[in-house]
Order: structure tokens, then C-alpha cells, then sequence
């Protein structure tokens, strides 16, 4: 449940535009819990970087996923010739196009569905996706199950282990239930859920905005356990109705206990868990800062990740938690010290992402188009590229414009496209054959800022856009290279 800039030289690059503040509830089965996804970003189960990119994260995403700047060209405004003395060149020579290019005239890839799994139905409108890894886990409950089954019903022979994936599908059902409750919270507040998805080590509600207030916040985060909980009440009364020695017997106290251990996982006070989320509320409430409740609930969830590594194993062992066992260096001792470092590293990379998120948020105020758009120079669609570099140096403007006989502007010259031509050539080539026609989309007020900002960047993904006053007159171009960098400037400076 989370949710999201650069000062520019004449260098381009492509990136591409995504999810920028995925954000994710975690709900978990006994002993699993699932990280935050997030903008997101954007992004697929979205990996965020140790510097994300305010552009492209994603998705997926959560969770499309992050995709690096390709390298970029220089393009040297102050580098312009004219047709003077130049020989053009022979009938022979063959304008090389920009090939395999998209709408926004960048070189086409295969970008990643907006899935995660296979779709399972789209309640209250949100998809729910069952991602590959959740065969796997099932696969793994049916075994481990089955093996209890054989002690408890040996009558059932290996017909146990039907009866154990229906507790895998029927435990999963109730983890959907769980995420289903943050989604309808976070629909109550208006805000966007891009998706559900059900995984190895649980399920994550992908919430792409945070909550406004600490209240809302506490509420959003504290609806998924309790929802566990009136689960396992149900189930402890459908106890009472039937007999404990029968298979509906043990299959409502395998789900009574799978749901209490959902619920108080959870709970636990640090992040990314539920409980973390509930921490962090009380102390924005407190302290009015966000990013202080975060800091804190991130560094909880860190000790917590701690505990999980060092305590799980000997609380198993011990029988604290189950039958203990003699054999230290046996298979059950191995699985559980696996188990151990699996939770404490998803914890421990989950309080991470969490620092990491309310950083980028805390910067977002500093994405501000006016102050990234870089000044441009309109010029007529015949214009000789040559020509419009040097007016564009004489001018100190770093893009160029193309507008028509009434001085509207029609589309933007891209300077991905300038690069590729050679200096010779550029004499012979006209503006209108490297520029991008202008959309909607691409036409972004000089006061948009922060999320605002973004939202209508990934709303149209481009290269460039065309930055226009209030009253429709052209201020300027702004590039997506910019902005990243900005972005990644001010999240390089010490927290405040």
C-alpha cells in the first residue's frame, strides 16, 4: 500500500514510461508473507531498483518491471553547417530510416502484458491474477498436508491428497479474501487498484496511490487481517457442526489455524507486513510527517527480519511451534532454516522498498515542468535540419518545434533522430522527416508538478512532449531524460 525527475545536458535516451507508484497490501498464508509491490510504477510483479525510476517501473510492476536508459547519443546544437559549398550527394544514396519504430518513435520491443498470471475473474473491476510460482506452493501444501492427513484419516488412503488441494485451493481462497479486503478499502477511498495477484508466498493487492491521511492508512492496512479473522472465527464455528474426526473436520481446523497464522503474521508492527503499515499511521498521526512513521515501521520490519532468521528455527526445534525434533542437522531442521531465510529476506527487502518509496514520494514535489523543459525553437517542416541547429544555437534553445503557416505547433523534432544523422548529411535533410506528430497527450501545462506530473507522462508514453502555457502558447520541450535525472539528482541528496 504505497505509492512517486532530472536537469538535462543534449544528451537523448529512450526509456520507457510505466506504473510510477504501484502500490501493495500483503496478505500471507501460515508462515508466508509477500513483499509490496510497487509504480508500481509501475510495473508485471514490478523489482525496484536501488534507484527507481520515476518513469518506469512496473509493471508491469508491480509488477512491469524496471528497464534501464539505453545509452545516449550526443547531440551537439553548436555543430551546424551550411549548404553553402557542400556537394549533396549522389542519386545513389539512400536516406537510412529509423526502423522498427512505435507511435512514439522509439524502437519497438515486446512489452510485457498487463498480467501476472492467469487471470481469474475481475472482482469489484480488479483483476485477480494466479501467478505460475502459486502451482509450486500448492503442490507443496497438498504433499505436506497429505503426509498429516495419512496420521489423522489413514482410511483415506491416497484419496488424502485430493483432500489436500482442496485445503491448498481453499486457503488461497481465503488469501484472496484477505486481499479482496484492502482492495475494497482502497476503492472506498478512491484510490486505483491496478491489480490482485496470488503468488508463492501469499498474495499483494497492487494499490497505486497512498492514502491521504494516517486514519485512512491504519484502516487500509488493518482490514486485510481482520477479514482473517472473522475467517477463522467461521471456520471454528463450522467446527462445532461437524465431527472433528472427519475430513470436513480437519479441513476447518486446518483453515481456522491458517487463517489465525495469516492474521497474526501480519499484525507484526514493522513493514511491509499489514502491521507495519498500522505502525507507520500511528506515528504520522503523531508526529505529522510520513516519513518519519515510515523510517520507523521500515526499521522495525528490519529486526523483525532478524527474528525471523535466528528465532523461527529454534522455536521450531524447541516445539514451541510444533513437535520438536532430536536430529539438528535433519530434513526438518534444513526446511526450516530455509523457510527462516526466505521470510527474513522478503521482509528484510520489503522494509527496504518501503524507505526507498516514501523517499521517491518526498521528492516528487521537484518534478515541476516549467523548470525541466528545455527552451525550443519553432521552425517550418522544410527547414533544412542544418538551418534549425543553427537557429536553435543562435537562439540557446536545446529543441526544435515544427509549426505550420499560422504558428501552431504540429510536432517535435526528436533528438533521438537527430543523432542519427551524420553532420554531413544534415543540409540535405528536412525537419519534418525526424519529427514526432504532436497528440494530445503530448501537450503538457508548464504547471504541472510532482504526481500530477507523472500521471500524465504515463498516461501517453513518449520521448519528448511539448510543454504550453495556460493560454496554449508554446514554452517549451520537455524530455523524459530530463525529468529522470532530476529525479535521480534529488533522490542522491540527503534526506531532510
Amino acid at each position: 500500500m504505497k505509492s512517486l525527475a532530472r536537469e538535462g545536458d543534449s544528451e537523448v535516451g529512450a526509456t520507457a514510461l510505466g506504473a510510477a507508484s504501484a502500490s501493495a497490501a500483503p496478505g500471507t498464508g501460515p508462515g508466508l508473507v509477500v513483499m509490496d509491490k510497487t509504480l508500481r510504477p509501475a510495473t508485471d510483479s514490478a523489482r525496484i531498483p536501488s534507484t527507481p525510476s520515476p518513469l518506469a517501473l512496473h509493471d508491469r510492476s508491480i509488477t512491469p518491471r524496471h528497464h534501464a536508459p539505453r545509452p545516449a547519443p550526443t547531440v551537439r546544437l553548436n555543430h551546424t553547417e551550411s549548404t553553402a559549398g557542400r556537394t549533396p550527394p549522389d542519386s545513389t544514396e539512400r536516406r537510412t530510416p529509423v526502423a522498427d519504430t512505435d507511435e512514439t518513435g522509439e524502437r519497438a520491443a515486446k512489452r510485457p502484458g498487463p498480467g501476472g498470471g492467469i487471470l481469474m475473474g475481475r472482482p469489484f473491476g480488479v483483476p485477480v491474477y494466479v501467478s505460475p510460482s502459486w502451482f509450486l506452493v500448492a503442490a507443496l501444501i497438498t504433499w505436506v498436508f497429505g503426509d498429516q492427513l495419512d496420521r489423522v484419516l489413514p482410511h483415506l488412503g491416497p484419496a488424502r491428497y485430493l483432500v489436500s488441494l482442496f485445503f491448498a485451493v481453499a486457503f488461497y481462497a481465503s488469501v484472496l479474501v484477505h486481499e479482496l479486503a484492502h482492495t475494497v478499502a482502497a476503492l472506498r477511498f478512491k484510490l486505483p487498484v491496478r491489480r490482485i495477484q496470488l503468488q508463492f508466498f501469499g498474495g499483494v493487492s497492487e494499490i497505486e496511490k497512498e492514502s491521504e491521511t494516517p486514519g485512512r492508512e491504519f484502516v487500509l492496512a488493518f482490514v486485510g487481517p481482520l477479514l482473517s479473522l472473522l475467517l477463522a472465527g467461521a471456520f471454528y464455528l463450522g467446527m462445532e457442526l461437524v465431527d472433528p474426526a472427519s475430513v470436513p473436520g480437519v479441513l476447518l481446523a486446518g483453515l481456522m489455524i491458517s487463517n489465525l497464522l495469516v492474521a497474526a503474521f501480519n499484525l507484526l508492527p514493522g513493514l511491509p507486513l499489514d502491521g507495519g503499515r498500522m505502525l507507520r499511521a500511528v506515528i504520522w498521526g503523531i508526529t505529522g510527517k510520513p516519513m518519519t512513521g515510515t523510517i520507523a515501521a521500515a526499521w522495525v520490519g528490519r529486526a523483525l527480519a532478524v527474528a525471523v532468521l535466528l528465532g523461527l528455527p529454534m522455536l521450531t526445534h524447541t516445539g514451541i511451534l510444533g513437535p520438536g525434533t532430536d536430529d539438528i542437522g535433519g530434513m526438518n531442521t534444513v526446511m526450516d532454516a530455509l523457510l527462516a531465510a526466505i521470510l527474513a529476506a522478503i521482509i528484510w527487502t520489503g522494509a527496504g522498498n518501503s524507505l526507498r518509496m516514501a523517499r521517491l514520494r518526498e521528492h516528487l514535489p521537484e518534478l515541476r515542468a516549467r523548470t525541466l523543459t528545455r527552451r525550443a525553437v519553432p521552425v517550418e517542416n522544410t527547414t533544412p535540419l542544418s538551418e534549425a541547429l543553427r537557429r536553435a544555437v543562435e537562439a540557446g534553445a536545446r529543441a526544435l518545434v515544427i509549426v505550420d503557416g499560422h504558428g501552431a505547433p504540429v510536432s517535435i523534432v526528436r533528438e533521438t533522430a537527430i543523432a542519427s544523422v551524420p553532420e554531413h548529411r544534415r543540409p540535405w535533410v528536412d525537419v519534418s522527416t525526424l519529427a514526432q506528430e504532436l497528440t494530445d497527450g503530448m501537450k503538457v501545462s508548464a504547471e504541472l508538478s510532482g504526481e500530477e506530473l507523472l500521471d500524465h507522462l504515463r498516461a501517453t508514453p513518449a520521448t519528448e512532449y511539448l510543454v504550453v502555457e495556460p493560454g496554449g502558447e508554446i514554452y517549451g520541450v520537455l524530455s523524459t531524460l530530463d525529468v529522470e535525472r532530476a529525479f535521480v539528482k534529488a533522490m542522491a541528496r540527503p534526506q531532510s
